[in-house]
């Protein structure tokens, strides 16, 4: 008996273990970073132009830190269910988050999309927003943008 408590304790620590690393992976994951030859100010100015068509919700220059309102899109055509149903208001959010960090000889701009999909979830709400992947699209245009920009105040991205 007690060597096969001894055997599911390690299970369950094995099991814990990469469960745990598996969740790290995860929150880094689809994260963009930029490094630049530019100073910090410059770095700072070209990530807020990089958002100028979306409002910001948070904007602070000595954290580093830039956080968009949700913009809703509309998603026509997505479907649910086992009789695939078109969804009559089917939309997404996006909010873009950026952090601008100085380094030693450069300043480096990450960013990601968080979104969130109108989604059937069944219960008590019907319908409510639920976690999705960054859009591929999104985060491609603002790293154009973040290029652009950073070329604009007469840097390079590296």
């Amino acid at each position: 008996m007690t060597k096969f408590l001894q055997r599911m304790n390690l299970s369950i620590f094995t099991l814990l273990l990469v469960g745990s690393t598996g969740g790290c992976a995860l929150m880094t994951s689809g994260m963009e970073q930029r490094a630049t030859t530019c100073n910090y100010d410059q770095a700072w100015d070209a990530a807020i132009d990089a958002v100028k068509d979306r409002s910001a919700d948070t904007s602070d220059k000595e954290a580093g830190v830039i956080v968009t309102h949700w913009l809703e899109i509309p998603m026509p055509g997505r479907k649910y269910g086992a009789f695939r149903r078109e969804i009559q208001d089917s939309k997404d959010r996006s909010r873009l988050t950026l952090r601008v960090k100085r380094t030693n000889d450069r300043t480096r701009i990450f960013f990601i999309e968080e979104r969130q999909s109108w989604v059937m979830r069944g219960g008590s709400r019907l319908f409510g927003w639920a976690p999705t992947d960054p859009s591929v699209e999104v985060m491609r245009d603002i790293q154009d943008r973040l290029d652009a920009k950073l070329q604009e105040h007469g840097c390079s991205a590296i």
